[in-house]
């Protein structure tokens, strides 16, 4: 039987073994993923094996910038928050987060094929299965962003590693001042979640849909109001989801007499400067991975046949 790359790369995720090391154990075994499994297994090769099905869904985010200008930020995770403590599980997401600062990679395939930097006869996917091996437990390097700007880019990185964000603004002055107010800004995505720069990047789909969800709220909450009261109610209550939707909208939370918009207003005043907050990415280690729930009465029970 022929031994394709798509049943190599299987037996690699598989197995955490090299890729000729897996060529080799599907030529010996003829193709059968089980028997090659065994073979790696027998020869000591399977180093990542049964670690596949787990979930990764504790981790790091960390993010680097380089001279105001390019910035990366990167996911890694871990199955559990003591790895993700590890000094050699940080280590490897600081050379992950590296990598993406030069990378050229526009999805994630692509970013896992590239040469890895500290040795680039390897790839980042190699990297990966050797740090599984040498940590014990499934690792997955989920997902990256990368900006270059014209202006200036900052990160900011919360509770140790938990969140992290990227935030963007076209500007004519870029000094400690503008820094330091980006920078609030991004404490202030990381606080409180906003899902767009400005109303501007609001969708008319999106509009829509709230629309059509506040309408059957009031019309349940107020089934004698007549539909021009109705109307008027859900505006009310579309201008108070977007104000909290949207990142300049958003009541500062450092100064509760301005929005945020008003906030880098006034610091571009001050620093006769012109600044358009342009962008911001927001990673929280986990967000969308359900994570497993040990029911440890319930193993014992089916153990015992209970």
């Amino acid at each position: 039987m022929a031994v394709t790359a798509s049943m190599v790369k299987e037996l690699r995720e598989m197995t955490g073994a090299g890729m000729m090391d897996c060529k080799k154990a599907l030529s010996e075994t003829n193709g059968d993923m089980d028997a090659a499994v065994e073979f790696l297994r027998k020869n000591g090769q399977a180093k990542a094996e049964k670690k596949a099905g787990r979930i990764a869904a504790e981790g790091l985010v960390k993010a680097s910038v380089k001279e105001d200008k390019v910035a990366a930020i990167v996911e890694v995770n871990s199955e559990t928050d003591f790895v993700a403590k590890n000094a050699e599980f940080q280590g490897f997401v600081d050379a992950v987060v590296e990598q993406a600062l030069g990378t050229s990679a526009a999805d994630m395939d692509a970013f896992m094929a590239e040469a890895w930097n500290a040795d680039p006869s390897k790839t980042v996917q190699d990297a990966l299965t050797e740090k599984i091996s040498v940590i014990g437990e499934k690792l997955n390097i989920r997902r990256f962003e990368k900006i270059t700007s014209e202006g200036c880019v900052v990160a900011y990185i919360h509770g140790g590693g938990r969140i992290g964000v990227l935030v963007e603004a076209d500007t004519n002055v870029v000094n400690d001042e503008i820094r330091t107010c980006l920078k609030n800004v991004a404490m202030q995505v990381a606080a409180m979640s906003p899902k767009y720069v400005s109303r501007d990047e609001v969708s008319q789909e999106f509009m829509d849909h709230e629309k059509e969800i506040l309408l059957a709220q009031a019309k349940k909450e107020n089934p004698n109001k007549p539909d021009n009261i109705i109307e008027k109610m859900i505006v009310g209550r579309l201008n108070k989801e977007l104000k909290e939707y949207c990142l300049l909208d958003q009541v500062y939370v450092q100064d509760s007499d301005l929005t945020v918009g008003k906030y880098v207003e006034k610091v571009a005043k001050e620093n006769n400067a012109e600044v358009t907050v342009k962008k911001f990415v927001r990673f929280e280690t986990g967000e969308g991975i359900e994570k497993k729930v040990d029911d440890f009465a319930a193993e014992v029970a089916a153990q015992a046949g209970m």
